[in-house]
């Protein structure tokens, strides 16, 4: 069927834009068929690049509907010649003057080609056999015709977004890591200054709700790597292999006991001096197999075995939060009794979670009473120990 008219009806003028795409659609094809709904999907990918919207879109689909067959191939009648009543029926009912709007657009990206009848009107003529010998409507012959194209740039649209879904998965876990290294300094009493990098860390997980292009999150990333090495620097961890698992990598704090500042008070001092054997007692470390085996019940929570009290502290970590602690009177405990004491008080609040009517609270009386010297953890630890006994 030859194409009779290229020419738009009625006051729309001839543009170089409308006789460049006529060009492209009249070109010959470079393959003889293409599934018409893979072209569809693939102008899907890259509508922002066309200039489409997905409206513009979903009338295409209107328009492939009414084409017979699956495929698009080669030297078949291509020309859709339904009416705007009938377009806009089948997209669920869009007023007319959105339908010419949405239609012009997809001749203006170079998807359709319009063949105008003299009055405007779009129907087909048949011959004898019933074949048709002439239609005046869209034509669909650019989707051929630019098909590798469309296809080619649309799989450079989906390997672009993988990489752009990878980078943002990856800032995503760097993000957690930092959140979660910060959590660990708190509640561990670490006295290092990340009010900075945690200021760093809430800005970035802000900017990442936002959409961001390839490069910008490749410089995300690069900056996301700088903080968390920075956040090692402050905390002086160090990262090594786990010996019992292969290709495993653990991170473990080192945790010095600090020394309480005494005031300049000589009163205070005074006080201090005369309690220090009570204040040694208080904070020495209790022995980790008989935490372990008075509160057996913490070790639930745990998300990995318990080797050491490094192990210890940082499992514990996670679970202080559970029993309402938070990070300012863990940072207190951590300071008035020794990381390892607070440690083993929140066990026994866990052991004896049924008993204690607000933990959080009760473990701040504790620690209070800890940095008065009033306080250790062992004569509850040595009941239940002889209750589990």
């Amino acid at each position: 069927m030859r194409t009779v008219t290229t020419t738009p009806f009625g006051a729309r003028p001839v543009t170089a834009c409308l006789m460049e795409n006529q060009a492209r659609g009249r070109a010959p094809a470079q393959i003889s068929s293409v599934d018409k709904y893979q072209v569809l999907n693939a102008v899907g990918l890259i509508a922002r690049d066309l200039g489409l919207s997905d409206r513009n879109i979903a009338v295409l689909q209107v328009l492939l509907s009414f084409h017979p067959d699956r495929d698009l191939k080669d030297g078949a009648a291509m020309v859709v010649f339904a009416s705007n009543a009938s377009l806009s029926e089948r997209a669920h009912g869009m007023p007319e003057s959105t339908l010419r709007r949405h239609l012009s657009a997809l001749v203006q990206a170079g998807l359709i080609l319009r063949h105008d009848s003299p009055n405007g009107k779009r129907y087909a003529r048949r011959g004898a056999g019933g074949q048709i010998t002439r239609a005046f409507g869209f034509d669909l012959t650019p989707l051929l015709t630019r098909a590798p194209e469309i296809l080619e740039r649309a799989n450079i649209e989906i390997a672009r977004r993988e990489q752009i879904k990878a980078l943002r998965e990856e800032v995503s876990l760097m993000l957690r890591d930092a959140s979660k290294l910060i959590e660990y300094a708190l509640h561990s009493g670490i006295e290092t200054n990340l009010d900075e990098v945690d200021d760093r860390t809430r800005l970035a997980r802000q900017v990442l709700r936002r959409k961001l292009s390839y490069h910008q999150l490749r410089e995300m990333r690069d900056q996301m790597e700088i903080l968390i090495n920075d956040i090692h620097a402050r905390l002086g961890t160090q990262i090594t292999t786990d010996p019992e698992a292969e290709n495993t990598v653990d991170i473990y704090v080192k945790t010095e006991t600090k020394t309480a500042k005494l005031s300049g008070n000589p009163a205070q001092n005074e006080r201090h001096y005369q309690r220090s054997d009570k204040d040694i007692l208080d904070k020495k470390v209790p022995d980790l197999g008989m935490v372990l085996t008075s509160c057996p019940d913490v070790t639930a929570y745990f998300g990995r075995p318990v080797r050491d009290w490094s192990d210890y502290l940082y499992a514990i970590c996670s679970v202080a939060p559970m029993v309402g602690i938070d990070a300012q009177n863990w940072a207190k405990a951590c300071q008035s009794m020794g990381p390892e004491n607070a440690a083993a008080t929140v066990a026994v609040l866990v052991q004896k979670i049924s008993e204690i009517a607000n933990p959080g609270a009760y473990f701040r009386t504790l620690a209070q009473k800890a940095g008065e010297g009033d306080f250790s953890p062992l004569p509850l630890l040595t009941a239940l120990a002889r209750k589990a006994a």
